[in-house]
């Protein structure tokens, strides 16, 4: 008996950010109907916030640029991190990544650039100032009526603002704007905002279709060639974290509110789908914000993290995964606290998004304190005097010699891209204490999936027709974050080898 559907295409995409958009595109560009299905008003998910930092080694635009990157160089580069336990998504990664770049650059409304930021770690293949990239700007003005359904900038779309259609799409936003822009461009790509995913169709035990909820009402809407699931992890599910151990919160997640609760996990473990690496995250140090949010920071040029405790515990300078598995070894360490001096009246010694604002607001709302000593200091934010004096003291004298005995954290060619000298001491009265907690920029456990994107049982057969990519996937750099860019990059190969695997 024949499924009744309210919508039927060959390619049903669930989730809107880079990994989706890529596979949506490659569905669309050989001719299959394809639809994205977006639960909230705009697309981009976390995409949309992040850099766009692209980690897709040995591609035309890096050759472009005279980097120093191959394949075979970012192969050692894994299996030094990685080991051989996922070699094989490894090579999957390592071969689509330039291919599906070469593909991606032919369509006109799509373009890269090579920009410098290193790896997040010393190893063999690693290369000086980095591999990854990034989408070029995007005039508003070429994708027309299209803008409206690009998420804005993470300050101006947490404020409740839109677009400023005066400024060009950048990082994130101009990695949607392309994709969308391409998308849309095939005459075959349809897009379906404010409907939820909440199950999954089968016919003969191979995935047909989902069932959504769009304004208030079921929705059926059939697959004939396959769905790929790449919306995102379950960083905003409060219940599902807690089940799997995943430390911080959701209220303190990157992804944009409402996004990211996991329900492609769960429908697709609820027709047998296998998932691996549920406890672990992409992490992040994360500076409280006025409006009681978190924003993310990839590198300190200044100051010093302590815990409850007063003391310091990391290399302050290490890359915002690695710091963030520093933050959740104790429990200490959520709250921490960047303690710096007046050198920069205010303004927190660090890059960050959204920016950090007037530090006055901060110092009205409580996630900025001020004194006039070290002493001080630790007893309005309630750590012990005696060790936080102690804790900057000794970075002090670190920080004239050059060189942290402690930690080392002039060491790393990461610490020096975000300006010198890496130490700075802390001296000038008044002092700061602003409050750091582990955050996230999603979840990384997921739906076990095959080297074609397939989702697997736990037998290790896959189920026919279905498909998941990015966050909704498990992760194959298991406990590492190699470098910026590997999350949109896996997901945007692992998107298009799924494309692939559909139109044969």
């Amino acid at each position: 008996m024949a499924e009744k559907w309210d919508e039927e295409y060959d390619v049903v995409v669930v989730g809107s950010g880079g990994g989706a958009l890529t596979g949506a595109y490659l569905t669309a560009v050989a001719g299959l109907e394809t639809v994205v299905v977006e639960k909230t008003p705009r697309l981009g998910g976390m995409s949309a916030y992040s850099g766009a930092a692209l980690w897709l080694p040995g591609s035309p635009v890096q050759k472009r640029d005279g980097v120093p990157d191959s394949t075979e160089s970012a192969r050692t580069y894994l299996r030094a991190l990685l080991g051989d336990g996922t070699a094989g998504k490894q090579d999957a990664f390592l071969a689509e990544a330039p291919r599906l770049v070469a593909r991606l650059e032919n369509d006109p409304a799509i373009a890269f650039r090579f920009r410098e930021f290193p790896d997040y770690y010393e190893r063999p293949g690693r290369v000086p100032g980095g591999r990854s990239f990034v989408p070029a700007d995007l005039d508003p003005g070429d994708l027309g009526e299209l803008l409206s359904l690009v998420r804005p900038p993470v300050d101006r779309d947490r404020t409740g603002q839109e677009h400023d259609e005066s400024a060009p799409l950048t990082a994130g936003r101009a990695l949607i704007g392309r994709l969308l822009l391409a998308y849309d461009r095939t005459g075959h790509g349809t897009v379906r905002t404010r409907t939820r995913m909440d199950q999954l169709v089968t016919t003969h035990e191979r995935v047909t279709g989902i069932v959504a909820t769009r304004h208030g009402r079921r929705v059926r809407i059939g697959a004939r060639r396959g769905v790929l699931l790449a919306g995102g992890g379950f960083e905003h599910n409060e219940r599902l974290r807690s089940i799997h151990g995943v430390p911080g919160s959701a209220g303190c997640s990157m992804a944009p509110t409402v996004t990211n609760t996991g329900e492609p996990v769960l429908a697709a473990t609820a027709i047998g789908a296998d998932t691996d690496l549920m406890h672990e995250g992409w992490w992040c140090p994360g500076l409280m914000m006025p409006d009681g949010q978190p924003a993310f920071v990839c590198g300190f040029f200044g100051g010093l993290v302590v815990d409850a405790h007063g003391s310091r515990y990391a290399n302050e300078s290490l890359p915002y995964d690695r710091f963030g598995r520093e933050m959740a070894q104790e429990p200490s360490r959520t709250p921490s606290y960047v303690i710096f001096d007046d050198r920069t009246a205010g303004a927190i010694p660090a890059v960050m998004l959204p920016p950090w604002g007037d530090p006055a607001a901060h110092l009205a709302s409580g996630t900025l304190t001020k004194a006039d000593s070290p002493e001080q200091l630790a007893r309005l934010i309630g750590v012990p005097a005696d060790r936080l004096a102690a804790a900057v003291e000794r970075f002090n004298g670190f920080a004239d010699k050059g060189q942290d005995e402690e930690f080392g954290r002039e060491s790393d060619e990461y610490g020096h891209w975000f300006g010198e000298p890496v130490l700075r001491p802390v001296r000038k009265a008044p002092f700061y204490a602003a409050r750091l907690v582990l955050a996230d920029l999603g979840t990384k456990g997921g739906l076990v999936t095959d080297t074609s994107a397939r989702v697997l049982r736990a037998d290790r057969t896959p189920i026919a027709g279905l498909y998941a990519a990015g966050n909704t996937s498990a992760s194959f750099t298991g406990a590492f974050y190699p470098g910026p860019g590997i999350p949109i990059g896996t997901a945007m190969v692992f998107g298009s080898l799924a494309a692939k695997d559909m139109t044969g």
